[in-house]
């Protein structure tokens, strides 16, 4: 009789999700996937699938019926996400899990400068108060998405001024995850910052893009004035508008220019620079 998964991962459908799921199908780690569509699941060996939306209570529970440790990858940014993570870190209690892993976000604070830092902190309480063991994962953004934040005329528009982010590679956040979740009662309780090893104005991340891809990308420092305004035309709702904006400001602020060795410390290697990261990929 094969041993049922112990493990759960959550946003195995998407980047950090399935990297974290493909490592632990090649260590031969038993894992229960939950997704909310099952034919976009990964077909990896020694997962099963599950459907549940975190802001399905019901679902949730059944699925995690016998699950020891559970990856909780945020969910996509909504109006109202803090209160889907709250019925599915719920459920989980409900359900018996003991550990739970979430994906937060470095200076996550309930007055956090980029506002969507202010879910992560609510999210952060309500796991607190489960009553599960828990391991916080505060990742700083993602170099994955710098490129992303170029417009198709190469520039990259925002109010970050000379503030610095020490941005990590969504790789280094994976490999990170897999650590804890192996061995979790060894990271019980702490929360990780996870950054690459240096930190980087936003024209030095055009400057490092422009010199590896060969294309000219170039940062614009806009007022907050401006940087609504550019992005009114997006008719966006003013919450994720607001985020936008505040992405910038918050690097800003300084509050995203720490660097942390908690890649390296949790995984046994460095975290990965932001030229490496471009290099790696083509």
């Amino acid at each position: 009789m094969s041993t049922p998964p112990v493990i759960a991962v959550t946003g195995s459908t998407g980047a950090v999700g399935g990297r974290v799921a493909r490592d632990l199908a090649a260590r031969g780690i038993p894992q229960r996937l939950l997704v909310r569509d099952a034919s976009r699941a990964p077909r990896l060996d020694g997962a099963e699938v599950h459907v549940a939306r975190y802001s399905d209570a019901d679902a949730a529970h059944a699925a995690l019926q016998g699950v020891e440790t559970l990856l909780m990858v945020s969910a996509s940014e909504t109006a109202d996400r803090v209160e889907h993570h709250r019925t599915f870190v719920e459920a989980a209690a409900r359900a018996g899990v003991r550990s739970i892993v979430y994906t937060s976000f470095l200076a996550a604070a309930p007055d956090a400068v980029f506002t969507l830092g202010r879910d992560h902190a609510a999210t952060e309480d309500i796991i607190r108060a489960s009553g599960m063991s828990y391991t916080f994962l505060r990742d700083n953004f993602y170099m994955d998405m710098m490129e992303l934040f170029a417009g198709d005329d190469g520039v990259i528009r925002g109010p970050a001024g000379e503030g610095r982010c020490s941005l990590v590679s969504r790789s280094d956040v994976a490999a990170t995850a897999v650590a804890v979740l192996r061995d979790p009662s060894a990271h019980a309780g702490v929360s990780y910052d996870l950054t690459g090893p240096e930190a980087l104005t936003m024209t030095e991340v055009a400057e490092k893009i422009s010199a590896v891809r060969g294309h000219p990308v170039r940062f614009l420092d806009e007022t907050v004035d401006e940087a609504y305004a550019s992005r009114a035309a997006f008719g966006a709702p003013r919450w994720q508008v607001d985020a936008w904006v505040s992405t910038y400001t918050s690097i800003a602020s300084g509050d995203l220019a720490a660097v942390s060795a908690d890649v390296e410390r949790v995984t046994g290697r460095p975290a990965q620079s932001f030229e490496e990261f471009l290099g790696a990929v083509s």
